[in-house]
């Protein structure tokens, strides 16, 4: 178990990529905050909790979890979620940030709300969440951030705030590494890509 001992948080964690990296942590022995409010793909509320099910699959075999439901869009609820990995594990060595919506239109359709909702809970998102947990790491003298980025980046149809969203958490990545590798904290990008129906945000149903 390569993580024994080490604590991480882990953002949109309740399904597909962001549920399989909190499992994964878990299994390498991490302990984990689980954070994913139960929305729907567009950022719609639901009374939906599938962070819950995702803390009862680790603890049942045998790892430690706990649930977040707050909203990484939510500057002081994102530095809560950091301060609750603090709080119960004593640290935070780990920031991975998976949470994301989407509202596909084109440009031209596209709401004002379309394109902040997006910006919002993508890149500010991923801001808040490491603005909060850096300044742990920094202190700490070490630390890892891995944000989820995507290969529409590079511009995709119906998805302007979503391809704008995903080229600015390249370039915040991109300064957190510049800035905090002095202090022994690491930032990471990846960009995976997915069948059209095999994850949540992907499928149009």
């Amino acid at each position: 178990m390569y993580l024994k001992g080490k604590a991480a948080v882990v953002t949109g964690a309740g399904r597909g990529i962001g549920r399989a990296v909190a499992l994964e942590l878990a299994r390498q022995g991490a302990s984990v905050i689980v954070v994913d409010p139960g929305v729907g793909r567009g950022g719609e509320k639901t009374e939906e909790r599938p962070a819950d099910d995702v803390v009862a699959e680790i603890v049942a075999a045998g790892g430690k979890a706990q649930a977040n439901y707050d909203s990484v869009a939510d500057y002081l609820k994102a530095g809560l979620m950091i301060k609750q990995c603090v709080d119960t594990y004593g640290k935070i060595d780990i920031l991975v940030n998976v949470a994301g919506n989407l509202r596909e239109r084109m440009i031209w359709n596209m709401s004002e709300d379309d394109f902040d909702s997006v910006i919002t809970v993508h890149l500010k998102g991923n801001w808040n969440t490491c603005h909060h947990a850096v300044k742990y790491m920094r202190a700490a003298g070490h630390g890892r951030i891995i944000n989820f980025s995507s290969d529409a980046f590079k511009g995709s149809v119906g998805q302007c705030n979503y391809s704008a969203a995903k080229a600015g958490i390249i370039g915040l990545t991109r300064s957190i590494a510049k800035e905090a590798y002095k202090n022994g904290v690491t930032a990471n990008a990846i960009c995976p890509s997915a069948d059209r129906k095999s994850t949540r945000l992907n499928s149009s149903h």
